[in-house]
């Protein structure tokens, strides 16, 4: 009779270990009208408000070449001012004097211009190291992309990893519960200890406390998918096929050297500190300006009034400034070695960041490897142990166990995978492709040229291209 009980027993804890193996691969299966890793992707582009800040500091430098473009241009300054004279005068020319009064209202209007001839070059070297920093900015903007798009990937895979384990240890506590039942009628009918019946609770309190945790890490995910993709996650699609990479860690190398956004801001850093000591030099050299004005004062009080105007050229050069021009010079070399520094610096992080991603890219294919095995492996295990346990051959805690051990296959699985995703996504990161563009991502992309074509040339508010910016503006405003 205690045979038949057992038996029983262990073809019931089979038949819902059956079921829950089921359940386990159907977590991999497709989710209907889930959202993808692109979508994700193009949610954190288009709601970035790190990525709104490193525009309008991009927009910012683009002023800066429209400042020094402006430098070049006439300079054309209107006054006016009121003047009350007051006053009294005594003469003593004459016997007792004559006083007078020296009240009067005077108004002087007046246009003053002038325009830049010559300055050794000081202004167009403005211009050319604005342009260079211009080109920096957007190198640091592609970067910040690159971040954004890193932190989506891994928020998404979070998610998705996160959910398929808290399930996976849903079932897992459902099935521990079972063992503990099993194990308590066992302990009825003397099949077991009490020490058996003990390790069963154990083990179901750790299944409690390890689903907590998954479910504390689960939310976790969500609230950083809510945080960098704009929106609470709803179904999540298993990740779409790897990227295409170079096979060749050295090949990858050679690329990230020259299109690598932090490298190219840097080498754009370097040449606008050439230009600057260019710049500093160029302060020793002679100014040469045309000047001209144009007045009127007028006697409010009388009909007396007068107007001038002059017109001229003036020259000027600093001969002593206590050493000031020279700690200038001295300053910019400095800057510019410091700049030389941080390029060397960048391109050893560059490549070394390059040799990482491939690494690491190499340990979660080979870790995810030995998980499908480990899969492979269990899967046959519980098989033999089911079938075994139907013929009384095996109590139901091996079957259990068996279970046990497949779900942490399936659960070591899971993560492996998410990483491997991670880590092939850090190789484009590494390689500078992780960008709107390169992911072909259905988001309309931020063209960083269309504002500084309409402000390079420092147009005026009432002109026509100086109201195209102020349409730019406003299109770019968050409502």
């Amino acid at each position: 009779m205690a045979v038949n009980r057992k038996t029983r027993g262990a073809a019931r804890i089979v038949r819902k270990a059956a079921f829950s193996i089921g359940v386990v691969f159907a977590l991999a299966g497709p989710a209907a009208q889930a959202e993808t890793l692109a979508d994700a992707l193009a949610s954190a582009y288009q709601n970035s408000g790190l990525l709104d800040q490193n525009r309008a500091l991009l927009r910012a430098a683009d002023e800066d070449v429209a400042g020094a473009v402006a430098a070049l241009r006439p300079i054309l300054n209107f006054t006016a001012n009121v003047t009350r004279n007051f006053g009294t005068s005594r003469s003593t020319g004459n016997v007792g004097g004559i006083v007078s009064g020296l009240d009067s209202t005077q108004a002087d209007m007046g246009l003053v211009a002038s325009l830049l001839l010559y300055d050794g070059g000081a202004a167009s070297l403005d211009v050319e190291a604005a342009k260079e920093t211009v080109l920096a900015t957007r190198q640091r903007l592609v970067s910040v992309e690159q971040q954004i798009l890193l932190r989506a990937v891994v928020a998404y895979l979070s998610v998705y990893a996160n959910r398929d384990a808290v399930q996976l240890r849903q079932n897992n506590l459902r099935l521990l519960s079972e063992e503990l039942r099993a194990a308590q009628d066992r302990f009825e009918v003397g099949e077991v200890t009490r020490t058996d019946v003990a390790q069963a609770e154990a083990s179901l309190a750790q299944a409690r406390s390890g689903l907590a945790t998954a479910q504390g890490d689960l939310q976790q995910a969500i609230e950083e998918y809510q945080n960098v993709i704009g929106r609470q996650p709803g179904q999540i699609a298993p990740p779409p096929q790897l990227p295409r990479l170079e096979g060749d860690v050295e090949a990858a190398r050679a690329l990230a050297v020259r299109t690598h956004p932090d490298l190219q801001e840097a080498q754009h850093r370097v040449a606008a500190s050439e230009i600057n000591i260019q710049r500093a030099e160029s302060a020793l050299k002679p100014t040469i300006s045309a000047v001209g004005s144009l007045g009127i004062t007028d006697d409010l009080e009388s009909r007396d009034y007068s107007n001038s105007g002059t017109i001229g050229i003036e020259l000027s050069q600093p001969i002593y400034r206590g050493g000031a021009l020279s700690s200038t010079i001295r300053r910019a070399i400095a800057a510019r070695d410091a700049e030389l520094g941080n390029l060397y610096e960048v391109r050893k992080t560059v490549s070394q960041d390059v040799g990482n991603a491939y690494a690491a890219l190499a340990a979660r294919r080979a870790s995810l490897s030995a998980s499908e095995e480990r899969i492979r492996a269990a899967r046959i295990a519980f098989r033999g142990v089911r079938e075994e346990a139907t013929l009384g051959a095996r109590t139901t805690l091996d079957v259990l166990d068996a279970e046990q051990e497949l779900l942490d296959a399936e659960t070591a699985r899971i993560s492996d995978e998410a990483n491997l995703y991670i880590a092939a996504y850090g190789v484009l990161d590494a390689t500078g492709r992780l960008t709107a563009q390169n992911l072909n991502l259905g988001v309309q992309q931020y063209d960083p040229t269309a504002y500084y074509n309409l402000a390079k040339d420092a147009p005026t508010t009432t002109s026509e291209q100086g109201r195209q910016l102020d349409r730019v503006l406003r299109s770019l405003q968050r409502n």
